[in-house]
Formats: C-alpha cells, structure tokens, sequence
C-alpha cells in the first residue's frame, strides 16, 4: 500500500471515530448549566482529550486493518462470498 493511501485512510478513519467520540460524556446546559442559555448547548467539551482518545482508536484501528491487509489475511474473494456475490 502507497504511503499516500495509507495516509488517506488513516485521515478518513480518524474522522469517523472523531464524530463517534464526540458525545462521549458531554453534559446539556439544561442539566444544570447557567441560566439562560441554550439548553441544548454543551456544558464543557473537553475536546483536547476526545482529540487523544480519537487518535489512539484510530491507531489501532487502521494497525489492526493494515495487518489484515499486509497479510492477506482475507481476500477479495472472501468479501466477494461473505456479501453474496460469489456463490
């Protein structure tokens, strides 16, 4: 796999893990925040620490595809079988 690839699917895997660890222990203003403001809106995002958490999923994450991968651990004919396109 070219480096450029690998970069491009870490980035994308990054961010889909980004947005799954967003809500991660976020508190509404209506839960006990001052009082008028937007009820919705969060209370503190601690977002330095889901930006370290996002990065460590994502590590293992694509190590763990990238080891599939590199090993041919499974082939497009399995995909192919497991989805019903080869029979």
């Amino acid at each position: 796999m070219a480096i450029s690839t690998s970069i491009a699917i870490y980035f994308l895997i990054w961010w889909i893990v980004l947005f799954a660890v967003l809500p991660w222990g976020v508190r509404a203003q209506g839960e006990g925040g001052p009082p008028g403001t937007d009820p919705g809106a969060p209370v503190m995002t601690n977002l330095k620490m889901k930006l370290v958490w996002t990065t460590i999923m994502t590590t293992v994450i694509f190590a763990g595809f990238f080891l599939i991968y590199s090993r041919k651990l499974v082939s497009l004919e399995d995909l192919a079988t497991l989805f019903g396109l080869l029979r």
